[in-house]
């Protein structure tokens, strides 16, 4: 096996800046070990700065929430939610500008700031939870910077499929997914008014993505796992971002307006089947690819996918 992975500066899976980080990391990491206890903790190092790589605009917008909640004057002039939607505007706009993201990914991610922010006012209408800071730049009672939560979580899912290079081993039939996808949203909305499906939306969702197994690429060698182990270790993370946003009294629930509790389960398996909304969504620009398939570097991978 050669030391230098696909993940060489002629990749086309990265922007032009990402291609010059990346080959300035190899520089380093084609010298370190790749095997044996060290090489381990190589690809364990690689693994955590490719995963804040991915969820670089999250990760910004948590630390703001933090912040502001610290920090933010009471009397300040701006409202710290305006604050929140000028930042995340310009967070956007810096990594499309910096080429640090792709015009593909940052339309995608735009759609699901929408189907966002048509969930934040239906749901803050029906009292699931509010907003209660003041802010200039509303929809219907919600700031407009709640929008870009949803958005970093179709950032993160677009980003890591193209970072770890993810391939999908036995996904299902796109038509299948989407039509799951949809019906998730849709329930969203009228299990305020009619019963709440969501466990059969979770027995659909273990029917349709059991087989199916993701490979991805942290360093040198191919790794797998079950897409539903996946998608339940992303959600854990997208859980624990809720609390701190709660904590930081940025959105709270109504069990939270005296003092604040953490979210039970049922807030984790409602974050579970929006995270299956928003993958659905990033395969419309990152369409799944079976292992062993060329990327568009023109580079084949099949003998790495070792089982």
């Amino acid at each position: 096996m050669q030391r230098r992975s696909a993940n060489a500066s002629g990749d086309r899976r990265f922007t032009s800046v990402e291609a010059r980080i990346d080959a300035a990391a190899h520089a380093v990491l084609d010298r370190l070990p790749a095997s044996g206890p060290a090489g381990g903790l190589v690809e364990l190092v690689v693994f955590g700065l490719k995963q804040g790589w991915a969820c670089l605009f999250g990760g910004l917008m948590v630390g703001l929430l933090i912040a502001t909640s610290r920090l933010w004057p009471a009397d300040a002039p701006l409202a710290r939610y305006d604050f929140l939607f000028l930042s995340a505007i310009a967070i956007q706009a810096a990594m499309v500008g910096f080429k640090l993201e792709t015009w593909r990914e940052a339309r995608v991610i735009a759609i699901f700031h929408i189907v966002g922010t048509a969930m934040e006012v239906f749901k803050t209408g029906a009292g699931s939870w509010s907003y209660p800071e003041a802010a200039y730049f509303r929809l219907y009672g919600v700031p407009l910077f709640s929008g870009f939560m949803y958005a970093s979580v179709g950032s993160y899912m677009a980003r890591v499929t193209r970072v770890f290079d993810i391939r999908m081993a036995n996904y299902p039939v796109i038509a299948l997914t989407v039509a799951l996808a949809v019906a998730i949203y849709v329930n969203f909305f009228t299990h305020h008014f009619v019963v709440d499906i969501r466990y059969v939306l979770f027995a659909g969702t273990a029917v349709l993505f059991w087989r199916t197994t993701m490979w991805f690429r942290v360093h040198l060698a191919w790794r797998r796992m079950p897409l539903l182990v996946a998608f339940g270790l992303v959600t854990l993370f997208i859980w624990l971002a809720e609390n701190i946003g709660t904590l930081t009294r940025t959105w709270l629930y109504p069990n939270q307006y005296a003092a604040w509790a953490p979210l039970g389960p049922g807030k984790f398996g409602s974050w579970f089947l929006l995270m299956i909304v928003s993958a659905v969504l990033v395969t419309l620009v990152h369409p799944p690819r079976p292992p062993g398939e060329a990327d568009r570097s023109g580079a084949l991978h099949r003998r790495r996918f070792r089982r």
